[in-house]
């Protein structure tokens, strides 16, 4: 459980030179989070709240780590309770792991230790390669996201299946230095869906191993 990069950057996971914005919550499968349509954001927060400045920021649970986000970043999340305690678990985990990647593109994560908490594997791989990214760039995010059509099918005591559908239509790139935002017409392309698979760790924290996403994909459009 202790993987906690001290740099982002020091895994030196080799970036596109032609940066495209989309998808930033990482994919397994690179080539569907650099769609060439996009300079749209992902991201998640653990409810329909807005983000708080990181001033405001509720403090960690237990054993678990700060996740902040900046003021101008927006994630809302639908469909929080189904009344099943381990698919909300699972869905609230999978939140905070979309919030800790977002943390670490804005630069409020810069050790990435939210984004080791919740993330293993593949998942972890896509997740610091995709801020890496971003960091080459020189780009950060703005805007709004939202989560929706949120699906949980339990597989056992430690195994789940997360799809859900996100609406970037409302989510930027922003260049770090000029604080420019990179807005683009919404179109098919702005509405993604995404397939994970979380495993539950020993300390009970729900971590996403693999995750895929489809941008343009058909279920998602409004």
């Amino acid at each position: 459980m202790n993987r906690r990069p001290t740099l982002l950057a020091a895994l030196a996971l080799t970036a596109t030179a032609a940066l495209t914005l989309s998808a930033c919550g990482g994919s397994s499968d690179e080539g569907s989070a650099k769609d060439k349509d996009s300079d749209k954001i992902a991201g998640a927060d653990t409810g329909s709240e807005k983000s708080a400045p990181p001033s405001e920021s509720a403090p960690a649970t237990e054993g678990r780590p700060k996740i902040e986000l900046p003021p101008d970043v927006t994630l809302v999340f639908e469909g929080e309770k189904t009344g099943d305690q381990v698919k909300d678990a699972v869905l609230a985990d999978n939140a905070e792991r979309m919030r800790a990647v977002d943390a670490a593109i804005a630069g409020t994560d810069t050790n990435g230790e939210a984004l080791a908490f919740y993330n293993t594997g593949k998942a972890l791989e896509a997740a610091l390669s995709w801020v890496n990214q971003f960091e080459e760039a020189g780009a950060t995010m703005t805007g709004e996201v939202r989560y929706y059509d949120r699906k949980v099918t339990i597989e056992g005591e430690k195994s789940a299946v997360l799809i859900f559908c996100a609406d970037e239509s409302k989510g930027f790139s922003k260049d770090k230095k000029t604080n420019k935002v990179h807005k683009t017409p919404v179109t098919k392309n702005s509405y993604v869906l995404y397939n994970t698979k979380l495993d539950k760790s020993a300390e009970g924290v729900w971590q996403t191993s693999q995750i895929v996403s489809s941008r343009g994909a058909a279920q998602c459009q409004p």
